[in-house]
């Protein structure tokens, strides 16, 4: 027996290649950035600093920590009543030490030296940064199509951290970290 195709069943029969190519295509786009969370988890658990150094845009994440915990520390009234805001010169000492405070601890040895450091309860120390690295993933999700967020819990805290990675160059990176109000305080009070 003959298979005589019509017209529809050939063009159909030549388009499967593309629409398979773009199905292909948009299940990689999708699953790349947890693929790139993945390799970040496994980079800090292993100490892996030469994959963190590529994963994470550490100078744009250090600069953002740093907008954070100065405006945090800018922003609160230092119990004066005459005024809400530091003078120039303070505003400016307090940025000249948050920069160089940031600097030091916000690198890829520091954070695995945190993951690795043995979970202590919240309430038997004082210091947020040496509870250890039990660390979950919230959600993550698209926040638009070059734009991707991940809400971290450390165990025992009540607000996530944040993380957003973007697409720039076909690599998804973390650009941003939000850290939650009381690990900021705690960041500003060692200023």
């Amino acid at each position: 027996m003959v298979d005589v195709l019509t017209e529809a069943e050939q063009a159909m029969r030549a388009r499967w290649p593309l629409l398979t190519t773009l199905a292909v295509l948009g299940l990689g786009y999708v699953a790349y950035p947890y693929l790139t969370l993945y390799r970040l988890d496994r980079a800090v658990r292993q100490g892996d600093t030469a994959t963190l150094q590529t994963l994470v845009d550490w100078p744009a994440v250090r600069a953002g920590i740093k907008e954070d915990i100065c405006d945090r520390v800018l922003d609160t009234p230092q119990g004066s009543a005459s005024s809400g805001g530091l003078p120039p010169f303070g505003a400016s000492f307090v940025r000249s030490m948050t920069t160089t405070a940031v600097d030091q601890t916000v690198t890829p040895e520091a954070l695995v030296a945190v993951a690795s450091a043995p979970a202590i309860p919240k309430g038997a120390h004082e210091d947020t940064a040496s509870r250890g690295a039990e660390v979950h993933v919230d959600w993550a999700f698209f926040s638009d199509a070059g734009k991707f967020t991940i809400a971290l819990r450390a165990h025992g805290e009540a607000a996530p951290i944040r993380l957003e990675m973007t697409l720039q160059h076909a690599v998804w990176q973390v650009r941003r970290v939000w850290l939650p109000p009381d690990l900021l305080t705690t960041a500003a009070a060692r200023i």
